[in-house]
C-alpha cells in the first residue's frame, strides 16, 4: 500500500494529469514485462524519479492505481471492438468479434490477465465509474445479438451477453493454461467458434426464431 510515511524527495516537474500518465504508461510497461506481482509503488517511483509518496497524491493505495489501470486495458479492448463493423447478423459479427479479441489478447496478455490476477478488497471497494466500463463493453456483445431479440427483452439480451462472455474467457482461459488440450482437441479459436454457433442456435430455438432470422 502506499502510505503517508514516505519522506523522500519530491518533485514537481509535471502535471498532475501528466504525473497519472507517466505512472500509467510505467505500470503498463511494468505488468507487460514482469507482470502484476512486480507492480509495486517503489518500482513505479523509480522508474520514473519521483518518490513512492507522490503516488498518494493521485491514488488512495496500490489498489486502486491497479484499478486506474485494468480500467485503461478494458477501454483499450473496447476500442478494438467497436472498430469491427456490424453487419446485423449475430453469427458473422461475433466471429469478428471473436477474431479481433483473440488478437487483443495474444498482443495484451499480460494487461489482461492482470484484470483477472487482481483481487479487490471487496465489492464496495470497485468504483462505479469501472463498473460502467464493464457494462460498455459487455454492450458491446449486447449489440451484436440484439437482432435475436425483441423489444422489451433487455434484461434476458443482457443476461444472454454475460453468459456468452463468460464462456468464451473460460475457453481462453483454459487454452493460456495449456489445460484445454484436456477437454477437446479442436484449437482455441475453433472451440470458441463452436460456441458461439452452438450459444446462437440455443437462443434462436429457445426464442422461437428460425436460422433465417439471425
Amino acid at each position: 500500500m502506499i502510505g503517508h510515511s514516505e519522506k523522500m524527495a519530491r518533485r514537481s516537474d509535471h502535471s498532475r494529469e501528466e504525473l497519472y500518465e507517466m505512472v500509467m504508461d510505467t505500470a503498463r510497461t511494468i505488468v507487460e514485462q514482469d507482470g502484476l506481482r512486480n507492480l509495486t509503488a517503489r518500482n513505479i517511483a523509480a522508474a520514473i524519479g519521483y518518490s513512492p509518496g507522490t503516488l498518494y497524491n493521485l491514488f488512495e493505495n496500490l489498489d486502486e492505481l491497479i484499478i486506474h489501470l485494468n480500467a485503461t486495458t478494458l477501454d483499450a479492448l473496447y476500442d478494438a471492438l467497436a472498430s469491427v463493423r456490424r453487419t446485423g447478423e449475430p453469427e458473422m459479427d461475433l466471429k469478428a468479434m471473436l477474431r479481433v479479441y483473440l488478437d487483443f489478447l495474444e498482443e495484451n496478455t499480460a494487461l489482461w490477465t492482470a484484470i483477472f490476477e487482481f483481487r479487490s478488497p471487496g465489492e464496495d471497494h470497485i468504483p462505479d465509474w469501472y463498473r460502467e466500463k464493464v457494462g460498455k463493453l459487455m454492450g458491446s456483445v449486447e449489440e451484436a445479438i440484439a437482432p435475436l431479440f425483441a423489444e422489451g427483452q433487455g434484461a434476458a439480451r443482457q443476461q444472454a451477453a454475460g453468459i456468452l462472455w463468460s464462456s468464451l474467457h473460460g475457453v481462453c482461459t483454459l487454452a493460456k493454461d495449456g489445460r484445454l488440450c484436456l477437454i477437446s482437441d479442436q484449437s482455441m479459436p475453433q472451440m470458441a467458434e463452436t460456441l458461439i454457433v452452438n450459444f446462437l442456435a440455443g437462443l434462436r430455438s429457445r426464442i422461437g426464431m428460425g436460422p433465417q432470422n439471425g
